[in-house]
């Protein structure tokens, strides 16, 4: 099997690259993978370095955007799964063009070489932001997408794209949409490394508004098991939500991680919150369960280990903090 990996030099990306390569998903062990990435500034070659020189491994420096590119990389290939796009919140308010010409077109050309190279298989890795904020309960598949940001309204636009190529092509077009993910090699304009890393430096860290915004925090790994699953047990044209099954206020994650650097509140600087910020997230990740998912990683051990990890591998997020914007 050929499995070819959009964005699998970023986070979640190359988490799941450095899983299939390890034997971590089993009939999976001889896979041939193809690693198509950008490297914005959060696509990064270190992150593959573990499986840089694995012999079933090949990379492509290269823009979904891009048809050409596509036509001649696409055909041969039997799985795309698709984490390619541009993620952060904050950047997505400054620079929302960005967002929809990768998210949405990126996403459309993708498809479109799909079913023209008769790829049999897409997963589309999305995001629960697309249903924009629920004040109780959890969302299901079937919500309305409703989102308040212009990362949230383009990854709705792929989503959507996904819908009307199964619709009207027949293309077998998976979508899953995570919580919030955490882990080793997560760039560190997010929340949880940027506050390890300015608490490793002795800097102080940004809570904005009143810390009440809640979110559903997931291990990187689990999530990536999770878009294993639906690869190989989900069906065409559906949609799967993948949750940690913890909720937590940005007060209580911001004293988790001061508990863990063994530092107090006199660390934390209340800013400003940030425009159109959704109050709460949360999914009812029933319809994965059901075709047998459990998040393995709880979060304490999981928040303990990613410590260690920044703790350890200073080398690799140093360089990468003078690219953080910092308005």
């Amino acid at each position: 099997m050929r499995i070819l990996i959009p964005g699998g030099a970023g986070f979640i990306g190359s988490c799941y690259v450095r899983a299939l390569l390890s034997g971590g998903y089993a009939g999976y062990e001889d896979v041939q993978v193809t690693v198509l990435d950008k490297l914005t500034y959060a696509g990064n070659p270190a992150n593959l370095d573990p499986v840089a020189r694995h012999p079933r491994y090949a990379f492509v420096h290269g823009d979904i955007t891009d048809g050409e590119l596509l036509a001649d990389v696409v055909p041969g290939h039997d799985v795309i799964v698709n984490f390619a796009a541009e993620t952060h919140v904050d950047r997505s308010i400054t620079g929302p063009g960005d967002f929809v010409l990768t998210n949405v077109y990126g996403t459309q050309r993708l498809l479109q070489a799909a079913l023209e190279a008769e790829v049999p298989t897409v997963v589309q890795v999305s995001t629960d932001e697309v249903y924009g904020s629920i004040d109780a309960g959890s969302w299901t598949e079937t919500e309305p997408l409703l989102p308040n940001s212009p990362y949230s309204a383009a990854k709705a636009g792929s989503d959507l794209l996904c819908r009307a190529y199964h619709q009207t092509y027949g293309l077998d077009v998976r979508v899953t949409r995570c919580t919030n993910n955490y882990g080793p090699y997560q760039y560190p304009e997010k929340v949880i490394p940027l506050f390890i890393t300015n608490l490793i430096d002795g800097l102080p860290v940004p809570l904005y508004g009143d810390g009440g915004n809640v979110r559903e925090w997931l291990h990187v790994e689990d999530h990536c098991r999770g878009v294993q699953l639906v690869l190989d047990k989900g069906s065409a044209g559906e949609v799967y939500n993948i949750g940690g099954g913890l909720d937590l206020t940005n007060r209580e994650l911001t004293q988790a991680l001061l508990d863990a650097l063994g530092v107090g509140w006199e660390m934390v600087v209340q800013v400003e919150d940030r425009l159109g910020h959704d109050r709460r997230y949360s999914v009812d990740s029933g319809k994965i369960q059901a075709l047998g998912y459990e998040p393995r990683i709880g979060f304490d051990e999981g928040l303990a280990q990613v410590v260690r990890w920044y703790q350890e591998n200073q080398s690799w997020w140093r360089p990468l903090k003078g690219t953080i914007p910092t308005n």
